[in-house]
């Protein structure tokens, strides 16, 4: 008796947070998440735009390639922005300081992103400067040997 008491107590006790979570799944996407736009040239323009914005779900799919609902209400706010006038960069602009950095496949530099452009250029730079040194001994060597 004392089981199916504790029993029936965690289970109602489990209720509230499952409703919430089983809510979510039911929601209708956004109406522009799978829906195109009318005008050809915009719809172009904002298909552009999706595809170099990463989905924060998948992270290795832009949102145009993404089926997660998180990519659709992007898509949807790329395509109402667009109807709405804003250019693609004020829209990246506008995603980037939502989301971070880390939503664009093409970041720009800034406080938070130079290591990215700054460190493969210094891998080169060392890269080539040991190249160089190494290099440099061996023809000292060989031009050594030759004066024997």
């Amino acid at each position: 008796m004392i089981r199916s008491v504790l029993a029936l107590l965690l289970t109602l006790l489990a209720l509230p947070g499952a409703v919430p979570a089983l809510g979510q799944d039911t929601m209708p996407p956004a109406p522009y998440a799978y829906t195109q736009l009318e005008d050809p040239a915009l719809e172009a323009e904002a298909s552009a735009l999706m595809h170099t914005l990463r989905c924060l779900k998948c992270q290795s799919q832009s949102i145009a390639d993404s089926d997660a609902p998180m990519a659709g209400d992007m898509r949807h706010q790329v395509r109402s922005r667009i109807l709405a006038g804003e250019s693609p960069d004020q829209i990246r602009a506008w995603l980037v300081a939502r989301y971070g950095d880390y939503v664009s496949y093409e970041p720009t530099v800034s406080a938070t992103t130079w290591p990215l452009f700054a460190i493969p250029l210094l891998v080169i730079l060392i890269g080539a400067g040991v190249l160089l040194r190494r290099l440099g001994r061996r023809r000292g060597e060989t031009g050594a040997e030759a004066g024997e």
